[in-house]
């Protein structure tokens, strides 16, 4: 969360935007999570296109109109934190179009390997070009500074409790469990149980997209919803920022209200000020 917090505070300083990758292949509780308590301008994760493939337009939609909003209320900078996980979910056609991936012994693409942050700069800057719109975009993976940074001590009382409840259990002739907190209990759940049976592994635990702490969290990043679209005033002075007429702008952008999951599972995105709007 720090480095999140002064990499916003460098954006502000050098009116540049930060794409921060961070570590999560398959899920994007980590991403959100430090977008979320560091207060990051926007933060996009796997758990948002449940589609098996996302192009990697949709992607670069949102970017774009999240730069084109705060650029609206005065602001020329922001911090996106993208999960590396994304990856996994853009067709492979495209990436493959990018760079020569390379893959691990299971098939995935070695996320290492792939410069998210870069090959979404050098997008949303292209396209940012042709409305006439400078931006200078800062790309950043996190992935090492996170792994090495200090446990706080939430961490240090969580895995504490945790390996005493496991020394525990083994001593009273448990095994084959693994030991965790269930609605504030520690409990043993075996291993049978969250492992996929055809894989062998555990199964991955995703962002619930439709619970109320993902939604508050939506609520304070800055993106384009379909408020603003709605708002007359609100969208003439989207389309003026984009340097385009408001029915050129609903063309372009109108496809991130129709893609979000959100809008998706009918779940109403309230009208607001973020605090990154200060």
């Amino acid at each position: 969360m720090e480095i999140i917090k002064n990499l916003m505070v460098d954006a502000q300083t050098t009116h540049h935007w930060y794409f921060v990758v961070s570590m999560g292949r398959d899920a994007g509780h980590l991403a959100l999570g430090i977008g979320k308590a560091a207060g990051a301008t926007l933060t996009i994760i796997p758990e948002e296109f449940p589609e098996s493939k996302v192009r990697l337009k949709q992607i670069v939609d949102i970017l774009i109109g999240a730069i084109i909003k705060r650029l609206s209320y005065g602001r020329t900078d922001g911090v996106a934190v993208l999960a590396e996980g994304l990856l996994e979910h853009i067709d492979s056609k495209e990436l493959d179009a990018l760079a020569n991936l390379e893959r691990d012994t299971y098939g995935h693409v070695r996320l290492s390997e792939v410069n998210l942050a870069e090959i979404l700069k050098i997008h949303v800057l292209e396209r940012l070009a042709l409305l006439g719109i400078k931006c200078t975009i800062v790309d950043k993976n996190i992935g090492y500074e996170l792994r090495c940074a200090d446990p706080i001590p939430l961490d240090l009382e969580y895995t504490r409790d945790l390996g005493y409840c496991a020394a525990r259990h083994i001593l009273d002739g448990g095994s084959a469990d693994i030991i965790a907190i269930r609605e504030g209990q520690f409990v043993a759940i075996p291993f049978k149980d969250v492992l996929n049976p055809e894989t062998g592994r555990m199964k991955a635990r995703m962002v619930n997209v439709g619970s109320e702490s993902y939604q508050i969290a939506r609520l304070y990043m800055i993106r384009l919803t379909k408020a603003d679209f709605d708002d007359p005033h609100e969208l003439a002075k989207l389309a003026d920022t984009a340097n385009v007429t408001v029915d050129s702008f609903k063309n372009q952008f109108y496809g991130v209200i129709e893609s979000d999951i959100l809008n998706r599972l009918g779940k109403p995105t309230l009208p607001h000020v973020p605090i990154n709007h200060m």
